[in-house]
């Protein structure tokens, strides 16, 4: 075989690879800024994992089409797939579980920490939400850890007086964001709602965790009126996420 058909051959099958590959990246980035738009008036965090979740799933098809371009056998990449993935599931079916309503309280549950709550027959303070637990500070000085998927299967009372004023928004940041811009922006974006909060609590943005890549926030507010917190929440995360497109397209 001379060298020219061998480059041919390479080319066979790497040149459509490559034009897979391309495509890929391509479809998942509009997919992820499809996603995005369609999630805008929900929260800012669920917004973010849709886009995630559409890119990583493009990528595995891209990935798998690419690998039958250059010759390797599809079926067998999808087998190692879904036995990776249903071991993981399997064996961590408890912490996903706790992780996932982690997530969802975050967004959904109305009580945060230093309220004092009721669940599973217990009464306490929460002092911490973390991955896998909400802690409670019990009567007695006792800690009473309960499982985060319990606050989202059981009732939970929130006895602190007035917690159906707070709001909470959880919000995800890049980096690569100036944090102190963004904050300004949100607050000016925010004072158009001022007649409808109490004037009493402005907006607290708190950070509450942080990586090289992202950090976690908190928004919260405190309304007027009971009537108003559902329309309040959607109205805030549309303005958060208008906020955070700008910031996106301003470092752009």
């Amino acid at each position: 075989m001379t060298a020219i058909e061998q480059v041919e051959n390479m080319l066979v099958g790497y040149v459509p690879a490559a034009v897979i590959l391309g495509l890929t990246v391509l479809v998942a980035w509009l997919g992820q800024g499809l996603v995005g738009r369609l999630l805008s008036r929900t929260s800012p965090r669920i917004a973010g994992v849709g886009r995630r979740l559409v890119v990583g799933v493009i990528g595995l098809i891209g990935g798998t089409l690419t690998l039958q371009a250059i010759g390797v056998n599809p079926e067998v990449v999808l087998v190692v797939v879904v036995l990776l993935g249903a071991a993981v599931v399997v064996g961590l079916r408890e912490p996903l579980g706790n992780y996932g309503a982690k997530f969802f309280s975050d967004v959904y549950t109305p009580f945060k920490v230093g309220d004092t709550i009721q669940v599973l027959g217990h009464t306490g303070k929460v002092i911490e939400i973390n991955a896998m637990t909400t802690v409670l500070l019990a009567d007695r000085d006792r800690l009473v850890s309960v499982p985060n998927q319990a606050m989202i299967r059981e009732v939970v009372v929130n006895t602190t007086p007035h917690a159906w004023k707070a709001v909470t928004i959880p919000i995800t940041i890049g980096s690569q964001l100036d944090m102190p811009t963004f904050e300004s922006d949100l607050r000016k974006s925010l004072s158009k709602l001022q007649n409808r909060l109490d004037a009493r609590f402005p907006p607290v943005v708190a950070t509450q965790s942080q990586t090289p890549q992202t950090t976690d926030l908190t928004l919260t507010l405190m309304v007027r009126r009971p009537e108003d917190r559902d329309p309040i929440t959607l109205e805030v995360n549309q303005r958060v996420a208008e906020v955070l497109a700008r910031a996106r397209g301003a470092r752009r």
